[in-house]
C-alpha cells in the first residue's frame, strides 16, 4: 500500500515538475516573439517613416514644377498683354489721326457747300436777269418761247421718225429680199435632190441577199470599218441583192465601189480584208487616173506633157460639171477649138493644148481655195507650162483679161462645148463646194488624221490620233467643230459631228 502511495505521490511530483517546466519554455517562447514583433514594428515605422519623407520630396519637387509652369506662362500672357496693349494704344492714335482729319474735311466740306449756295443765288439772279432781258428782246414771253421750242422739237422728232421708218423699211424689203431667195435656193435644192442622188452613188451589185447580213457584220463592226476606211456611206435597205454607196467625191465613191466588189467576190468580209482590198483599189484606181490622162492626150493628138499633169488630168475623168463628164467635156472642147483654130489659121496644136488644159483647176478645188481658173493656171505655172497656155487657162472666165487668140478660142470652145444641146444638167458645184468646204474645216483641228463628209452633208466623221487626243478631248473637239461649222457655214436643217477615236495594238510574230 505504502509503494502504491509512493508511486502516486512520485507520479504527481513528476506532473507539478513537468508542467512547471512547461510553462517556463512556453513564457521563453512568448518573450522571444514578442521582442521580434516589436523589431518588426520598428522596421516598419522606419520605412514608413522614409517613404514619408520621400513622398513630401517628391511633393515639393512638384509642387515646384508647377509654379515655374505658372510663373512662365504667366510672362508670357504678360507679354502679350502688353503687346496688345501697345496695339490698342497705336489704334487710338490712328483713330484719333482719323477723327481730326474727317472734321478737318467736314469743315472744308461746310465751307464749300456756303460757297456753292453763294454761287447759286448769285446764277439764279443772273439767269432771272437774262431772261428778263430775253424776253424783251424776242418780244414773248417765257410761256411762248417752250410752246415754239415745243413744237420744234415736235417737228425734228418726227423727221428723224420718219427717217427711221424708211430705214427700217428698206432693212425690212431687203432682208425680205434675202429670206426669199433663200426660199428660192431650198425649192432648187429640193428640186435637184434626185439630179444629186444619181450624181452621188453608185450601184452594187450582189449575188444573195444574204451577202448583206455579211457586209454588216456582227453588230456592225464591218460596216462602220468599211464607211471609216472609204469615207463612204454605205446604204443597205430593202432592194433585193443591191447596195448603194453614197459620197460627194467621185474618186473616194470609185474606191469604195471597188473595194466592197472584192470583198464581195471574196467572200471574207472583216475589218482587216477590207482595209488590205481598200487599198488595192486605191492603187487600181490611181492607175485608172492616169490611163484616163494618157486616153484624153492621145484623144487630141498631144505627145508632151508632164506626168504630174497627166495624173491630175485623168482625176477628172471622175468629176462632173452641171452633170457633164470633166474630162470628155475637155477633149470634146479641145477638138472644138483644133477646127477653129485651122479655119483662123493659128497654131492648132497650141489652141489644143490651152483648151485641154483649161479646166485643170477643178481637179484640185477641193485642195485650193479659189477660182479653178486661177488655180489651173498657178498649177500648169509651176509644171512648166507655156505662158500663153497659162494665160488662156486664167482668162477663160474673164477672172483675166484675154490678150492673145489662143485664150479667146478657149474661152469660145469651152462655151460650145457646154451649151450644146443635152450637154449639161443642173449644176453639183455649190452642193460639192460646200461638202468639201465641210471637210476642210473639220481637217483644220489639231489631232485630226482624216475627215469623211457623209450623209450628203448631214453628218462630217472625223478621225483623230489616238496618241494626241484622248476621250475627254474628243468630246471638247466635236463641241468646238460644231461651233465652228455653226460660225462658218450656211446650212439646211442639221449636221452632226462625229469624232471617232481608235487605238491599235500591232505587233509581228517573227
Amino acid at each position: 500500500m505504502e509503494a502504491v502511495l509512493f508511486i502516486l505521490v512520485g507520479a504527481l511530483v513528476g506532473i507539478g515538475a513537468g508542467y512547471l517546466i512547461a510553462q517556463k519554455i512556453g513564457e521563453s517562447r512568448a518573450g522571444s516573439a514578442a521582442a521580434r514583433a516589436r523589431e518588426i514594428i520598428a522596421d516598419a515605422e522606419r520605412e514608413a517613416e522614409s517613404t514619408k519623407k520621400l513622398a513630401l520630396v517628391e511633393a515639393r519637387d512638384e509642387a515646384l514644377g508647377f509654379r515655374q509652369e505658372a510663373e512662365q506662362e504667366l510672362k508670357v500672357k504678360g507679354a502679350d498683354l502688353q503687346k496688345k496693349e501697345s496695339r490698342l494704344a497705336q489704334r487710338e492714335e490712328t483713330l484719333d489721326h482719323t477723327t481730326r482729319r474727317l472734321e478737318s474735311k467736314e469743315r472744308s466740306l461746310q465751307d464749300k457747300e456756303s460757297h456753292v449756295e453763294e454761287v447759286k443765288q448769285e446764277l439764279e439772279t443772273t439767269l432771272g436777269s437774262h431772261k428778263a432781258e430775253l424776253e424783251k428782246l424776242a418780244g414773248m414771253s417765257a410761256s411762248e418761247a417752250k410752246e415754239v421750242l415745243i413744237h420744234q422739237i415736235e417737228n425734228d422728232a418726227k423727221r428723224d421718225a420718219m427717217t427711221l421708218v424708211r430705214d427700217v423699211e428698206a432693212q425690212a424689203r431687203e432682208e425680205a429680199e434675202k429670206r426669199a431667195r433663200k426660199i428660192v435656193a431650198i425649192a432648187i435644192q429640193r428640186v435637184a435632190t434626185e439630179e444629186t442622188s444619181e450624181n452621188a452613188i453608185s450601184v452594187v451589185t450582189l449575188p444573195n441577199d444574204e451577202m448583206k447580213g455579211r457586209i454588216i457584220g456582227r453588230e456592225g463592226r464591218n460596216i462602220r470599218a468599211f464607211e471609216s476606211a472609204t469615207g463612204t456611206n454605205l446604204l443597205i435597205d430593202d432592194t433585193p441583192e443591191s447596195v448603194v454607196l453614197s459620197c460627194f467625191d467621185p474618186i473616194r465613191r470609185e474606191v469604195a465601189r471597188l473595194t466592197l466588189e472584192k470583198l464581195v467576190g471574196d467572200g471574207r468580209i472583216q475589218p482587216a480584208r477590207i482595209e488590205e482590198m481598200f487599198e488595192k483599189s486605191k492603187t487600181e484606181v490611181e492607175r485608172s487616173i492616169r490611163e484616163a490622162g494618157e486616153w484624153a492626150l492621145m484623144e487630141v493628138g498631144i505627145t508632151d506633157m508632164h506626168p504630174e499633169m497627166v495624173k491630175v488630168l485623168g482625176r477628172l475623168n471622175y468629176r462632173t460639171s452641171y452633170g457633164q463628164n470633166v474630162l470628155k467635156h475637155l477633149v470634146e472642147a479641145a477638138n472644138i477649138a483644133g477646127v477653129i483654130a485651122a479655119e483662123l489659121g493659128t497654131d492648132v496644136t497650141l489652141a489644143k493644148r490651152c483648151t485641154l488644159l483649161h479646166d485643170i483647176g477643178k481637179a484640185i478645188t477641193h485642195e485650193v481655195e479659189g477660182s479653178h481658173a486661177l488655180i489651173g493656171a498657178e498649177l500648169a505655172r509651176r509644171l512648166k507650162e507655156s505662158p500663153a497656155v497659162v494665160h488662156a487657162i486664167e482668162a477663160h472666165h474673164g477672172e483675166v483679161e484675154q490678150r492673145t487668140i489662143e485664150a479667146v478660142i478657149t474661152q469660145t470652145s469651152d462655151a460650145i462645148s457646154s451649151a450644146r444641146p443635152g450637154a449639161r444638167r443642173e449644176s453639183l458645184e455649190t452642193y460639192v463646194k460646200r461638202l468639201e468646204r465641210l471637210e476642210a474645216l473639220a481637217t483644220s483641228f489639231d489631232g485630226v488624221e482624216k475627215c469623211y463628209a457623209m450623209q450628203a452633208g448631214r453628218e462630217v466623221r472625223v478621225m483623230v490620233r489616238s496618241d494626241q487626243i484622248d476621250d475627254l478631248q474628243a468630246e471638247v473637239l466635236a463641241r468646238d467643230i460644231a461651233k465652228k461649222i455653226e460660225e462658218e457655214l450656211q446650212y439646211p436643217g442639221q449636221i452632226k459631228v462625229m469624232v471617232i477615236r481608235e487605238h491599235r495594238a500591232v505587233e509581228f510574230a517573227k
